[in-house]
Parts: structure tokens; sequence; C-alpha cells
């Protein structure tokens, strides 16, 4: 097992967050005290969570009350994914699938 020495210079900010962001300045653990960590998004908790987010982000940015907004995940693909089925419509899908077996010998 390889082991790694300890770095000899430290970041000068050392408050990372996921991503490459910081946590606000004053960031405690207690921020997270109410937070539902562990629960899924279709528990009632996280519905309820997600559509305050969607009020308060409708409110905020004054978004008219016959559009939709979504909130994905922070990766590409849910927001691609969105985009595609809004610009395009539901479609039918082709789906392939193959298992290439190791070469023989």
């Amino acid at each position: 097992m390889t082991t790694f020495a300890k770095p000899d210079v430290r970041p000068a900010n050392p408050n990372f967050s996921s991503g490459p962001c910081t946590k606000r300045p004053g960031w405690t653990l207690e921020a997270l005290a109410d937070a539902p960590l562990g629960r899924s998004h279709r528990a009632k908790i996280g519905k309820a969570r997600l559509e305050r987010a969607i009020e308060l982000t409708r409110d905020v940015l004054r978004v008219p009350a016959d559009w939709r907004i979504g909130i994905v995940p922070a990766s590409d693909t849910g927001a691609v994914e969105m985009a595609l089925w809004s610009l395009l419509g539901e479609r039918g899908v082709d789906m392939v699938a193959w298992n290439r077996s190791a070469p023989a010998g």
C-alpha cells in the first residue's frame, strides 16, 4: 500500500466545499442542523424543500406563473436531457446493447 506524505504548503483558504468552491464566511457545521441528509428527493421533506426552492426562484427571478422551473443534478447530464425534451419534445427511443466477448485464445 502506498502512503503519501502531507503537503508542505497549505492552501490560503482551506474552506473547501464540494466542487471548486469555498464555503461562505462564517460557515459552521451547525448550518446543516436541519438538513435532511441521506434522504431522497422523493421523500416528503425532499419534495417540500424542492417546492420551496422553486417558489423562491420564481419570486426572485420574477418567472411568469405559466413557466416551469426545473431543478436538475449538478452534472450537465440532467440539464442537457431536460433541454432536449423541451426543445425536441417527446420522441421514441431506439436502444442497442451487445456484449463483446473476450478474444479467443
